[in-house]
């Protein structure tokens, strides 16, 4: 079992990395329990496919869980949604100084972590990512939030868990293109700032999504070491944090447009909108176009969309422009992007023309 520590003062948190772990969910969570119950959400999906396997990780270490089971699916991060699990929660009788586990992907894992931050303002919860995706990503860090029509994930709090398990075993049931989704927040952190580390995704990118746990474990302990340092610098992304959000704002726009469906999943939006943001970069000249091929080239080797003609959908450029300025990174109503000069070297872009990037998108959707 590998270990990353989020390092946030009184607020620090360890990762748990490994294979076994929900087996051993009850040794593992009970040491941060008031008293040895908790409250499990999850979906339908993940229960029926892993929930007993934690059940009886947490009976083994004498916990009670109640399960609350919801619908899978992005539609789920809604105000509907989380007025009716804050409801679930209090029915059960949760206090301050109870845990919540988040138990699945990143809707799960969003919607849990924001009902937390506002239960009787504020109770205690876990991680229990069972996505790669949740695992590299979502899952660490304390972004919680719900989907409203305006734009994704504009409605929410920083809000940091007490411990994340990510038990590589959990990503054997996982479909094949849930996995490679998630493979793409991988590829991102070689992209920001570690070239190396892209380098190494281009050699075994493909052992990870057969199945290789040596490569899996590697992934997920590279990425979450990246944004636990990222986190500790700059948790409230007044800085270096935005470069995370690399391909972000271009794919939550196609996302947005798609109704958070699944006609593109999150890691395929981050996926395009990273190819995006390499070939405006060398558009602008910033980087070269060999560097910006070669992203392209990886994310499609991966079954991953690198190219907007990929999704066979005609989609206007300026209902992706009007999507992108919904971005919470817009300030005085300019755009932010995360451009790069060379993989490995993203930078944050406050003064991106609207028009400019309006069109960009046109040339690349002609329409």
């Amino acid at each position: 079992m590998e270990t990353v520590r989020v390092p946030l003062g009184d607020r620090s948190y360890d990762i748990k990395i490994g294979g076994g772990l929900l087996d051993q969910a009850g040794a593992l969570i009970s040491p941060l329990l008031k008293r040895p119950r908790v409250a499990v959400v999850t979906d339908a999906h993940v229960m029926a496919a892993q929930g007993e396997r934690l059940r009886q990780g947490l009976q083994a270490g004498c916990v009670e869980a109640d399960f609350i089971t919801l619908k899978p699916g992005e539609a789920t991060k809604s105000f509907s949604e989380l007025e009716a699990l804050t409801g679930r929660l209090l029915d059960l009788g949760i206090e301050r100084d109870d845990m919540v586990l988040a138990f699945g992907g990143g809707v799960i894992g969003d919607l849990t972590g924001f009902a937390c931050a506002i239960l009787r303002r504020g109770c205690r919860f876990a991680q229990i990512p069972t996505t790669l995706l949740a695992q590299v990503d979502s899952a660490v860090g304390g972004k919680t939030a719900i989907n409203v029509p305006q734009g994704k994930n504009l409605i929410g709090a920083f809000y940091q868990p007490a411990l994340v398990l990510a038990d590589i075993d959990a990503l054997a049931t996982l479909p094949a293109r849930e996995l490679s989704a998630g493979y793409a927040e991988v590829v991102k952190y070689g992209l920001i700032a570690d070239a190396a580390f892209f380098e190494w995704c281009e050699k075994h990118g493909s052992a990870l999504l057969d199945g290789d746990a040596g490569a899996r474990t590697q992934a997920v302990k590279v990425s979450c070491e990246a944004k636990a340092a990222i986190v500790g610098a700059d948790e409230q992304e007044k800085g270096k944090r935005a470069l995370l959000n690399l391909g972000h704002t271009f794919g939550h726009a196609f996302e947005a447009y798609f109704g958070y469906s699944d006609k593109l999943l999150h890691g395929e939006g981050v996926a395009l909108g990273m190819a995006l943001a390499f070939d405006y970069s060398a558009r602008l000249g910033l980087c070269s176009g060999q560097d910006a091929g070669r992203v392209k080239a990886h994310l499609a080797a991966t079954g991953l969309p690198a190219d907007i003609a990929d999704l066979k959908a005609g989609i206007p450029a300026d209902a992706l422009a009007r999507y992108m300025m919904q971005d919470k990174k817009v300030e005085q109503g300019k755009l932010t992007l995360i451009l790069a000069r060379a993989i490995g070297d993203a930078f944050i872009a406050k003064d991106a023309k609207v028009e400019d990037v309006a069109a960009f998108l046109k040339e690349k959707t002609g329409r």
